[in-house]
């Protein structure tokens, strides 16, 4: 009960006016039902000539306050109804009285089933806006978090969490609200009739009834765990179709589609068996409830029945059977609460993975009171150590990068290259030492601000399945379409753009994927370029391109590095002849350091690299 009160403390607020709503209609509906049932009583008395009795009219009393009032205005406001239907019997006949009774019935019902629909009605924008609440608070949480958090993430797991998991929310929101309220109004409204019926039946019901809900619930509480397990598998299902996608070129070069059928079967087959054991406890849920209801209704029978026959009962035949009639009536709203509580355990389970994204505490934070950063001078590293788990990557590098100067970073993988670049943007914080900018520590400047000085052209162009307008002009406000196409042109890309249909306005497709690999580049260096940034970071911008497409990009390149401080990471060392320094990395330290000339007639590790490449 707390999770559950945790989820509707964080997620419902926002529409407590709807829920008003369904309290007030769900409240309604309930009243018209029991009094919709009340005509069983006179129906069954004209139908049976069984009720001698006289009635006439009796005053209301102005104080309702005491259990005893409220028993006196319950005898008050059934003594006047019967007076009005015998009179009305008297003046125009049983037939006629009937007809009246059936036509007020088909008010009240027509009414009930009013409230019922604004109960829902209102109801709807509650699930709805919940849903859209928690994908927007997902979505930014995966913007806010530290590219650390999804190194030990699966990306389909991710995905599985944002759309299974969402969607088992929805349902255990919505059931949670019936439990919470639609059924406990009805539950209780209808207790309160039965009580002013007759206080010691319902007494002998009270008694029965919380036994039927103790293996309710014990059902439900396992099944919160098995649902546990089956949101994790199919997490995991949904990695292996992710990597599945975008391994599937590598797949089908290595004939592996066997293996990898073979690998998701199986998992696949778990998540059935799972789903099979968690499906079957939830179908319990009805006939469970229902056989439990059942044998409590057979019980109230002999009960209330034996009572009657022998002469010991406080309400005659029809009324039992009125009190019979509500309480069958209190069974359909257990019976969605049992379901309720089954929903609810399965929501709870996927709020459980969904909570990992919500509540993970991002590692790269801005500082409380963020300091005006801008490159004036250099960049420093100062005695910078580094490690994602528990071996150092990085180990004491000290490195000064002046401004508009380009520093090359060579050395072979696994080296700390890339993690030595990284730290630059914060995409992780070092461990000990620190990164400065004109003598300010980059964690004092906020995160946009560190960002907006820098620029990045990956060697896996990162584009997005939209026009070569808006990948271009990514990240930068209000660019116009003579900035996106000069940038285009700097960048080798004009001449390709409007060689394809649609020119600027011609979509991409998902990754980039209707482009070469240079031209995915070329599109990337042109975003740079129109970002405009003081810092630009290279990593490995042409390993992955032939001669002609190298050409093009390194012309590019060249033309985006002019007048700007440069960090490269290069493999093709022939590219970075020209960098004002090249350090050489091997372990996480730098170990050489200098113009090419000058490393190479050092005679030591750059040179072996060098004269590899050169063979």
């Amino acid at each position: 009960m707390f999770d559950l009160l945790r989820i509707f403390k964080r997620f419902v607020p926002p529409y407590k006016g709807y829920l008003v709503g369904n309290i007030v209609f769900n409240i309604l509906a309930a009243v018209l039902n029991l009094f919709s049932f009340a005509l069983i009583i006179p129906i069954l008395n004209i139908l049976f000539k069984n009720d001698e009795n006289v009635y006439t009219y009796m005053e209301w009393r102005n104080d309702f306050s005491t259990w005893d009032s409220l028993k006196e205005m319950g005898a008050i406001a059934k003594n006047n109804f019967f007076a009005y239907v015998s009179g009305m019997m008297a003046e125009h006949g049983g037939s006629f009285t009937l007809v009246m009774l059936g036509l007020f019935l088909v008010v009240m019902t027509f009414l009930k089933a009013t409230a019922t629909y604004l109960a829902s009605f209102t109801m709807i924008p509650i699930r709805t806006g919940v849903v859209r609440d928690i994908r927007n608070q997902i979505n930014d949480r995966i913007l806010h978090l530290s590219l650390g958090f999804f190194s030990e993430e699966r990306k389909g797991d991710i995905l599985a969490r944002v759309s299974g998991d969402v969607n088992e929310i929805e349902t255990s929101v919505m059931s949670s609200l019936d439990m919470l309220f639609k059924n406990p109004i009805l539950i209780g409204i209808y207790l309160v009739g039965m009580l002013l019926i007759s206080w010691q039946l319902t007494l002998f019901v009270l008694i029965l009834l919380p036994a039927a809900g103790y293996v309710i619930g014990q059902v439900g509480r396992s099944l919160k765990r098995r649902s546990l397990a089956g949101q994790e598998q199919w997490g995991l299902l949904m990695s292996m179709v992710e990597e599945t996608l975008g391994g599937l070129r590598i797949i089908k070069a290595f004939n592996a589609e066997q293996k990898i059928r073979v690998r998701f079967e199986k998992s696949n087959e778990v998540f059935r068996r799972i789903t099979n054991r968690i499906y079957r406890r939830q179908q319990m849920s009805h006939p469970m409830s229902e056989f439990l209801g059942t044998l409590t209704i057979a019980i109230v029978l002999w009960y209330g029945g034996s009572l009657i026959l022998g002469n010991n009962s406080p309400i005659d035949a029809s009324t039992f059977i009125y009190y019979l009639v509500i309480f069958y009536s209190i069974i359909n709203p257990a019976k969605d609460l049992s379901k309720a509580v089954y929903a609810i355990q399965k929501g709870l389970a996927s709020m459980t993975r969904i909570d990992r994204i919500l509540m993970a505490e991002a590692t790269v934070r801005d500082p409380d009171v963020a300091k005006s950063i801008r490159l004036e001078k250099s960049i420093v590293f100062s005695n910078v150590w580094f490690k994602y788990k528990d071996e150092w990557v990085l180990k004491g590098i000290n490195l000064v990068i002046p401004k508009g100067k380009t520093i090359a970073l060579v050395g072979p993988s696994g080296s700390g290259k890339s993690t030595l670049v990284d730290l630059i943007p914060r995409f992780y914080d070092v461990t000990e030492g620190s990164i400065a900018i004109d003598g300010l520590d980059i964690r004092e400047a906020s995160l946009h601000d560190l960002r907006g000085l820098m620029g990045n052209v990956n060697q896996e162009a990162i584009l997005f399945n939209d026009s070569f307008y808006e990948n271009i002009a990514f990240g930068v406000d209000h660019a116009s379409p003579t900035e996106v196409e000069q940038a285009a042109r700097i960048a080798n890309a004009h001449d390709f753009i409007m060689a394809t249909d649609g020119a600027y306005s011609a979509n991409i497709g998902d990754r980039g994927g209707k482009l070469s690999g240079g031209q995915r580049q070329r599109i990337s260096i042109a975003r740079a370029i129109l970002k405009n940034p003081p810092i630009l970071i290279l990593d490995e911008a042409t390993s992955a391109l032939d001669a002609e497409s190298e050409r093009l990009v390194q012309e590019a390149l060249e033309n985006l590095m002019r007048n700007r401080t440069t960090i490269v990471i290069a493999h093709r060392l022939s590219t970075i002849r020209n960098a004002d320094e090249i350090c050489v990395m091997h372990e996480g330290t730098i170990i050489e350091r200098g113009s090419h000339d000058d490393l190479l007639a050092l005679n030591g590790y750059y040179k072996q690299l060098y004269e590899m490449q050169s063979f």
